[in-house]
C-alpha cells in the first residue's frame, strides 16, 4: 500500500537533515530550514528563538556533535502548507519526545514550531 504524502515525506526529510550534524553546524544551512518566525520549547526548559538555536547549533563540537538516533517518526498533513510529525530521539543516552510544525513557505519546508520532553525507556 503506498499512500505517502509528498507534504509529509518533504517534511521528514527537511527534519532528518536538520538532525545531521553537518547540517546543524552550519547556520546557512539551518537557516534555510527555520522558519524566520522559529521557535522551540526544548527538553530542558529553555525557549529558543531562531537566531539563538541556529547559534548554539553552530557552535557545537566535539560528542555533542553525534547524530540523534530518531525512531517511530511519523506525520500528518494539517493543512495544505502545514505538516506535523511526531517522534523520539536518543542523543547519547538522553531520550525526548519530539514534536515539529513544518510549514510550506516560498523557501520551501521550514521548521516553525519544535517541542521536545525528556523521557526514560519505560515511558516509551
Amino acid at each position: 500500500m503506498s499512500d505517502r504524502d509528498p507534504a509529509v515525506e518533504a517534511a521528514i526529510e527537511a527534519e532528518l537533515r536538520l538532525l545531521d550534524p553537518e547540517v546543524r553546524r552550519s547556520p546557512e544551512l539551518v537557516g534555510e530550514l527555520l522558519h524566520p518566525d522559529f521557535y522551540e520549547f526544548g527538553a530542558s526548559g529553555r525557549i529558543w528563538d531562531r537566531a539563538s538555536i541556529i547559534a548554539t547549533l553552530a557552535a557545537e563540537t566535539g560528542p555533542r556533535a553525534r547524530p540523534h538516533t530518531t525512531s517511530h517518526m511519523r506525520g500528518v498533513r494539517l493543512a495544505t502548507d502545514l505538516v506535523h510529525l511526531t517522534f523520539d530521539t536518543d542523543h547519547n543516552g538522553r531520550r525526548a519526545h519530539r514534536s515539529s510544525l513544518w510549514r510550506l513557505t516560498e523557501q520551501g519546508w521550514q521548521l516553525y514550531f519544535h517541542q521536545g520532553t525528556l523521557f526514560r525507556s519505560a515511558e516509551a
